[in-house]
C-alpha cells in the first residue's frame, strides 16, 4: 500500500522526517491521503516549521525505516483531519461593494475629501521642498 510521509530538506544529505514526541517514542506519521499529508505539512508551516515536502512510499519501507531507527508508525486514514467543507455556498450575504458604495454615499462630504490633482501637486512639491 502507497503511504504519504513528511520529508525535511528532501533529497539532500541532511533529509529528515517528520516525527512525533510520544511518550519518550518518535512515530511516523504514514498519511494514505496525499490531500491530508499537504494539510498536515501546511499546518506545520503555520506554527513555524520548515517547509515539508510531501513523498509518497511503499508502507513497507516506512515500517522498515522505523523498525530499524526504532521509531514507531502510525497509519492515519483518509479524512481523519479536519477538512474544510467539500462545497461552498452559492451565494454569500457579503457584498463588497455595497460598504464602499455606502460608506463613500454616507460621508456628506465625500467629494469635498477628494484632491484636484493641482492640490496634490502643490503638496508633493511642499513635501519636496522638506528634504
Amino acid at each position: 500500500m502507497r503511504v504519504f510521509v513528511l520529508l525535511f530538506h528532501a533529497r539532500t544529505d541532511n533529509e529528515g522526517i517528520h516525527t512525533l514526541k510520544v511518550n519518550d517514542r518518535n512515530v511516523v506519521l504514514m498519511f494514505e491521503s496525499e490531500d491530508d499529508a499537504t494539510r498536515y505539512g501546511l499546518m506545520l508551516e503555520a506554527q513555524d516549521f520548515a517547509s515539508p515536502t510531501v513523498e509518497a512510499f511503499e508502507a513497507d519501507e516506512i515500517e522498515e525505516f522505523c523498525q530499524g531507527a526504532d521509531y514507531e508508525c502510525k497509519l492515519v486514514p483518509e479524512g481523519a483531519l479536519t477538512l474544510p467543507p467539500e462545497a461552498n455556498v452559492d451565494q454569500t450575504d457579503w457584498q463588497p461593494d455595497a460598504k464602499s458604495n455606502s460608506a463613500s454615499a454616507s460621508s456628506p462630504n465625500a467629494e469635498a475629501n477628494e484632491l484636484s490633482s493641482a492640490e496634490l501637486d502643490q503638496i508633493r512639491r511642499r513635501l519636496e521642498g522638506l528634504l
